[in-house]
């Protein structure tokens, strides 16, 4: 059975995460970006990376990497979902780098685990395990790209042979694209070299599978920790929140709404830890607990949400106030690396539910 509880070391994980966000991350930035996109955010990367280590979790020890599981990105995660922090953890520390560890690479690795190097997979952030890049030589939306140096691309040739390709920032054209969550910047990227391949055949499939997967398990912990932020930030608002000499929070409706929401947090906090406990084992419910993860977690950070906007009134649909800020990177999430309809339409097939 597949432990769903936290470990000593990843609440020990956690507090530290939290606490150097705290320092490092300006609490009105996320909303900020919207106004100024092209601000320079890499100081709160730089600050993680250096602290922390977070970018090299998953990469061995000898490859100067920490060496730990799917466990301790998860909670990584979590943290980065509460903030909506604009970092290439997803982007680059889970997903580039689980493709680079499926073939075996050696040299980018250890510039990635330091923090001093970022990658990211040029496919449309909305795509699942098999997904492609055209022939042409170019993708979008691609996400993590416009701060990245090196580009990880797939591709399949006129023969049909697959191809895993690493491009230098030197060898692609990056056009920005506006996007609803810009604590998260997405890019249309082309192909102006011919790069290096890492991996072909076979190879290139099975590694670009993995990293997709990845991505879509730990993006239910993400996904987690943003809904965990709207209720206790919902919370504490309804406590002091006045209406008619009482506080909202006593009101029995504000009570049912939001008993409601903290159980829907329960299910998505079990499902999102199984996903990831299973990703670490190596297990085979993976594929179940991937998909019932991010379809329920999908919907469920959506919904607490708006739920935080609604129940803060007035000033929840004011800019000033930082629930927009997770509203936004809540619906970009939910069609991120497979949408909830196409993850339940996957669980179907595993477990053998006709189709409608």
């Amino acid at each position: 059975m597949t432990d769903l509880l936290y470990t000593d070391v990843e609440e020990s994980l956690r507090s530290s995460v939290r606490s150097t966000l705290q320092r490092a991350l300006d609490d009105g930035l996320p909303a900020r970006l919207a106004d100024e996109p092209d601000a320079d955010v890499s100081a709160l990367w730089r600050a993680l990376a250096e602290q922390l280590g977070p970018a090299g979790l998953l990469v061995p020890e000898s490859l100067g990497g920490v060496g730990a599981s799917a466990r301790e990105a998860a909670v990584v995660l979590e943290e980065l979902g509460r903030t909506v922090a604009p970092t290439p953890f997803l982007t680059s520390a889970v997903i580039a780098t689980t493709a680079l560890l499926a073939t075996g690479d050696e040299q980018h690795l250890p510039a990635l685990a330091s923090g001093e190097r970022t990658a990211t997979l040029v496919l449309p952030w909305t795509a699942r395990r098999g997904a492609r890049s055209p022939v042409d030589g170019s993708a979008e939306p691609v996400a993590g790209a416009l701060g990245a140096d090196l580009f990880l691309v797939p591709t399949r040739g006129e023969g049909g042979g697959a191809s895993l390709r690493a491009h230098g920032r030197d060898e692609v054209d990056l056009e920005p694209i506006v996007s609803l969550d810009m604590t998260r910047p997405l890019a249309r990227v082309t192909l102006t070299g011919a790069g290096s391949e890492i991996a072909s055949g076979a190879a290139a499939d099975e590694a670009v599978d993995a990293a997709l997967a990845a991505g879509a398990a730990l993006l239910a912990s993400e996904q987690l920790g943003l809904a965990q932020w709207c209720l206790e930030t919902t919370v504490e608002y309804a406590k002091t929140r006045v209406q008619f000499a009482r506080p909202i929070g006593s009101f029995r409706a504000i009570k049912h709404r939001l008993a409601d929401l903290y159980l829907l947090l329960v299910n998505a906090r079990a499902a999102a830890r199984h996903a990831a406990g299973t990703l670490a084992d190596g297990d085979d419910d993976q594929l179940v607990s991937r998909a019932t993860a991010r379809a329920f977690c999908s919907d469920a950070a959506v919904h607490a949400a708006e739920e935080a906007l609604q129940l803060h009134g007035g000033i929840g649909m004011t800019r000033e106030a930082p629930v927009h800020t997770r509203l936004k990177r809540a619906k970009a999430d939910q069609l991120a690396l497979g949408t909830p309809d196409r993850h339940r339409s996957d669980l179907a097939v595993l477990v053998d539910l006709p189709a409608s």
